[in-house]
């Protein structure tokens, strides 16, 4: 007896999928449905742009398998395409000042020194801190501390600290030296550190 669609395995249903093939098509992208929207999402912020970017992504992916080449793994390739959909998404949306959060900076005084520094956080690079972005009571403001990033500043941010992109990958994905991209993600996180007081370490803790 023959292998549904989804039982055989990924390189053949590559095959068929990119030749025409619809049920093996939906048998390849379902696995990965989850985690393709999410990106989207992270990096969109609005659940109804997120679904039409997904659509819109699909599409991608479906007139561009015959070109697939196997190089990489099928998920790892279309995830690829949609952050790529995501990113044109928002280029698509009126482009918002980058000093639109220069009032969530800190504040500098005269001898160079850090203003209210009590009130900084301290955001860690290590993926321990960042799960805490996931805690389910915290998605409603961890959404709306993104959205008032700057475009560009959002991109870096998600690529970076919410999907483990390095430096290097960023700056080719973009098409930005690995400086600026450095320059976003710091903007970012100093942005983020002033909307999100809950990620601040307690008494004892370590930042």
């Amino acid at each position: 007896m023959s292998p549904t669609p989804g039982e055989r395995p990924e390189t053949a249903l590559v095959q068929a999928a990119a030749s025409g093939d619809a049920d093996a098509f939906e048998a390849l992208v379902r696995p990965h449905l989850g985690m393709l929207f999410r990106v989207i999402d992270r990096i969109l912020g609005n659940g109804a742009e997120s679904q039409d970017a997904l659509q819109d992504a699909l599409l991608t992916l479906h007139r561009e398998l015959p070109g697939f080449q196997g190089a990489s793994k099928f998920s790892t390739w279309a995830y690829r395409i949609c952050v790529n959909q995501a990113l044109m998404a928002r280029r698509k949306r009126v482009r918002r000042r980058e000093d639109a959060i220069e009032d969530l900076m800190p504040r500098f005084g005269d001898d160079g020194h850090h203003m209210n520094v009590d009130g900084l956080l301290e955001w860690s690079e290590d993926a321990e801190a960042l799960m805490k972005v996931e805690q389910e009571e915290l998605k409603a403001r961890v959404r709306a501390g993104l959205d008032r990033l700057s475009d560009d500043q959002r991109a870096v941010f998600v690529l970076r600290d919410l999907e483990g992109w390095n430096t290097e990958e960023i700056s080719r994905q973009l098409g930005i030296t690995r400086e600026l991209v450095r320059q976003r993600v710091h903007r970012a996180r100093l942005a983020l550190r002033a909307m999100l007081p809950e990620f601040a370490p307690g008494p004892g803790e370590e930042p």
